[in-house]
């Protein structure tokens, strides 16, 4: 991939397996952004307020481009998006879901909090590694952040 911009990746996610899915498909699709993971919303919000272990602002840098997960303990994914989302300084990140619900409920809850996109985690590597190429291209190379 060419041409994609430096924003920093911030992907909330719990599940361990998940995330080494995630960071390899990553690197698979050639992103070479950087790339943060933090295991729950409570640690998604301390991350993006630098508070905390993460209250080092060169180090800990606020993301553009959110990926969360909504089934996550501590706070869930639907509680950190509507935090995120009714936050004057955060309400601009993009956020995408990435998670295993289909529940068309999820779905329209996550649009009414003001999530950018819904996409249902896929199955197997190849092809999360398409999901995380055009995630890649849409929003690294297609879309102008602000």
């Amino acid at each position: 991939m060419t041409n994609h911009k430096a924003i920093n990746i911030l992907i909330a996610e719990d599940d361990e397996e998940d995330r080494m899915l995630t960071k390899d498909a990553l690197k698979e699709s050639l992103l070479v952004n950087r790339v943060d993971f933090v295991e729950n919303g409570e640690e998604l919000m301390d991350y993006l307020n630098n508070k905390g272990p993460y209250s080092d602002k060169q180090k800990f840098p606020l993301p553009g481009l959110i990926l969360l997960d909504l089934n996550m303990p501590k706070k869930d994914g639907r509680e950190a998006l509507k935090e995120i989302k009714s936050d004057a300084l955060l309400k601009k990140i993009p956020v995408v879901v990435l998670t295993t619900s289909k529940a068309e409920e999820d779905i329209l809850r996550t649009y009414d909090l003001g999530v950018n996109s819904f996409i249902t985690k896929p199955v197997s590597f190849n092809e999360m590694v398409n999901v995380m190429k055009a995630l890649g291209k849409y929003w690294l190379e297609i879309v102008e952040l602000p």
